[in-house]
């Protein structure tokens, strides 16, 4: 059970010497009960005391890193059931499937096909992370070789999928650089796929019938002293997957059961016969509640809307996303394109860069940070006055780009036209319309 403000209070310090960035140790208490900083920000707490808060104060779902290099990432260490009681902190992993019978040249081709799948979102580059190579025939020698092979010619992270503790133990050798994800212990293997995890420092997926049955084998590995755990309830079918998937999760968030408190794997690419049903069942499983989500192969049409969903659903609900302050170019534009200004709320941004790029102007867009608020409502809070919004032009760095003097605002902030032209002595103000879709024809008329 997570500790209050007053019981981790007791268990500091109590110098206040504000190196911890905050003016008491008390503060600091309630900065720390309500996860709002971290522990190792107190440099005087006694060793005795750490051990106390960091258990006290780990999330109910352990956070597991995954892999190395630049698609390292985590998986788990969520604190909510629901994002919008206050947000999702470490976002599904995307893995499409190599089998360890496939020739080395088309495994190449695979990765190199799969590693342009990166789309640019919100100055966000959005992307799949992991490959997971799956035995298929026991051929060790084989299987060692293709985790050699995607671990040191891609930025992909392995999932090392096979029954045989041999084959694992031989892979291991040869791409345990990476960090890579063992699938799975059971409960005819654990002791073996144990062992080798804890030699070699690698996180561990689990594998059973049942809820019950994945209990006895994290408390068994736990016991061992493993504590990166992934859970694999075993269903297949889609209506009991959900159902585990959630139990998993309440279980740990609500009544605090530490053996079901790791992240969860799943696998559309095994309960799907059609690609696009693949697809559907991966999507629920964003959303509910997978922490890596395995899919038989990663194509632009299934993993790109996929991508858009996991940013959406971990994006913090009480923080809307946002674009960089900034001028941007759309098309290639030059010192007589046109100028438009509007806020840096992202799907306001997405929606008006759309439509100028539709209307084959080439054009300059100034993003005015407004707190991620849309034309109306930043201008209503007052994040969009004519003051600010000329304040920006002049800083933005746009007079050197080009020789008018033409800004275009949007239509619903036709009020600030006046005090713009006051504060950009000069320069005329146009309205431009007030619905986006009317962007294009209004870059072609002028």
């Amino acid at each position: 059970m997570a500790l209050t403000g007053i019981q981790i209070f007791k268990l500091l310090p109590k110098t206040n010497c504000k190196e911890c960035g905050v003016p008491t140790c008390l503060a600091f208490a309630m900065n720390l009960a309500s996860s709002k900083t971290e522990l190792d920000a107190c440099p005087y707490v006694s060793d005795d005391a750490r051990a106390q808060l960091a258990e006290a104060s780990a999330p109910p779902i352990r956070p597991v890193p995954v892999g190395k290099g630049v698609r390292a990432a985590k998986t788990g260490g969520e604190t909510v059931l629901y994002r919008h009681e206050k947000t999702f902190f470490n976002p599904t992993l995307f893995a499409g499937t190599v089998t360890s019978d496939t020739a080395e040249a088309d495994v190449e081709a695979k990765l190199k096909s799969w590693n342009a799948l990166q789309y640019e979102r919100v100055g966000l580059n959005l992307r799949p992370e992991m490959v997971a190579l799956k035995d298929v025939n026991g051929d060790g020698v084989a299987f060692a070789a293709l985790a050699k092979l995607i671990a040191e010619t891609s930025e992909f992270n392995l999932i090392l999928m096979s029954e045989n503790a041999e084959v694992i133990s031989g892979a291991v050798a040869t791409a345990g650089f990476k960090r890579p994800l063992i699938y799975a212990a059971t409960a005819d293997n654990v002791d073996a796929f144990g062992q080798i995890a804890l030699d070699n420092d690698l996180p561990l997926a689990v594998k059973a019938d049942s809820i019950d049955g994945v209990i006895a084998l994290t408390d068994k590995l736990t016991g061992m002293g493993l504590k990166d755990l992934v859970i694999d309830s075993g269903a297949r079918e889609v209506k009991q997957a959900l159902e585990d998937q959630v139990a998993i999760r309440r279980a740990a968030l609500k009544d605090g059961n530490r053996s079901l408190g790791f992240p969860t794997i799943c696998f559309p690419c095994e309960m799907a016969s059609t690609v696009e049903m693949e697809g559907l069942i991966a999507s629920m499983f964003v959303a509910k509640y997978g922490g890596i989500v395995v899919m038989s192969d990663l194509t632009t049409e299934v993993i790109f809307p996929l991508l858009l969903e996991r940013l959406n659903i971990y994006t913090d609900p009480q923080r809307p996303m946002t674009v960089t302050e900034g001028i941007f170019e759309i098309g290639t534009p030059d010192e007589n394109s046109p100028v438009l200004v509007t806020t840096n709320f992202a799907l306001t941004y997405f929606i008006v860069s759309g439509e100028i790029e539709a209307s084959k102007v080439p054009a300059w867009l100034l993003i005015k940070d407004s707190e991620g608020l849309s034309v109306l409502t930043a201008w209503a809070a007052g994040k969009f006055s004519g003051d600010d919004v000329g304040m920006f032009v002049k800083k933005s760095g746009i007079m050197d780009k080009v020789k008018h003097t033409e800004l275009i605002i949007p239509g619903y902030a036709a009020a600030i036209a006046g005090e713009v032209e006051e504060e950009l002595p000069g320069w005329s103000i146009t309205v431009g319309p007030r619905e986006a879709a009317h962007i294009a024809g209004f870059l072609k008329s002028k």
